[in-house]
C-alpha cells in the first residue's frame, strides 16, 4: 500500500545538457527538501524502462494527508525556489504534476519497476468510477509478482495553483486527471495487469509509462537553500 491518503505525482522529462545536474539537484537537494516538508513520507525517483517512453522520468511523493499538498509549509517551499531549483527546472521537459487523493491502494509495499497509467473516465460519476475500478485493483494484485496497485485522483484545483516555481515555465502540458500506478518485481510482470487495465470500460485514453526505480528518499532532517 502507499504510505498516506495523498500524493505529488510529476512526470518530466529532461534536456541532454540539464541530464547530470538534474541527478544532482534531485538527490542532494529538492527530494530532501521535499522529505524534510511535515507529512511527506517518502519520494521516489523513477526512469522509463524503455527509450522511446515519454516522459522520461516518474517522481512520486507520498504524504499523510491531501491537506498536507494544500498547506501552508509545501507552499512556501513551492514559492521559494532554490537557485539550484531554478537551474535544474530550467531544463524540464513535457511535464505533468498532479496533486492527488489516493482512493484505493493494495499490496505488500514498493516494487522495483512500476507502471504509471494516466487516463479519463468513462463515466462522470466519481464514486462509480471507484466502485467499478476497485475489483480491477484487486484483480491485478492477484498477477504473480505483483507488489502494488493503485488508484488516485488528481484535485483540479489544488493541482493549478500557481506558484514561484511556475513562474517563466513552458514545460507544462496538462495534468494528469486519474491515474493508476502498478509496482512489481520485474517489468514482465506488468504486462498481464496493463493488459487487464487497458480493456477495462471505464479506462479511457489511457497514457502508459512503464518505469525502473532509481532512487528511494525517507523522512530526513535536512533542508535545501
Amino acid at each position: 500500500m502507499l504510505s498516506g491518503k495523498g500524493v505529488v505525482a510529476i512526470w518530466n522529462g529532461i534536456t541532454e545538457e540539464g541530464r547530470q545536474d538534474f541527478y544532482q539537484w534531485h538527490i542532494h537537494e529538492h527530494m530532501p527538501e521535499r522529505t524534510g516538508i511535515p507529512g511527506f513520507l517518502r519520494g521516489r525517483r523513477y526512469r522509463a524502462v524503455e527509450t522511446e517512453t515519454r516522459p522520461e522520468f516518474f517522481t512520486l511523493y507520498e504524504v499523510e494527508q491531501f491537506n498536507v499538498i494544500t498547506g501552508e509549509e509545501y507552499a512556501k517551499r513551492l514559492n521559494a525556489p532554490t537557485p539550484w531549483t531554478k537551474r535544474a527546472i530550467s531544463h524540464f521537459l513535457n511535464t505533468s504534476r498532479g496533486l492527488a487523493r489516493v482512493l484505493l491502494s493494495e499490496g505488500p509495499g514498493p516494487g522495483g519497476v512500476l507502471a504509471t497509467v494516466r487516463f479519463q473516465p468513462a463515466t462522470t460519476d466519481h464514486q462509480a468510477a471507484v466502485d467499478e475500478l476497485s475489483p480491477l485493483i484487486s484483480q491485478v494484485m492477484q498477477s504473480p509478482l505483483m507488489t502494488g496497485a493503485h488508484l488516485c485522483k488528481s484535485d483540479e484545483d489544488a493541482t493549478g495553483v500557481r506558484t514561484a516555481e511556475h513562474e517563466g515555465r513552458t514545460d507544462y502540458d496538462a495534468p494528469p486527471n486519474w491515474f493508476l500506478l502498478l509496482e512489481a518485481c520485474t517489468v514482465g510482470a506488468l504486462d498481464a495487469p496493463l493488459q487487464a487495465v487497458l480493456q477495462h470500460p471505464v479506462v479511457r485514453k489511457a497514457q502508459v509509462g512503464r518505469y525502473l526505480l532509481e532512487y528511494t528518499r525517507l523522512k530526513t532532517d535536512m533542508a535545501a537553500g
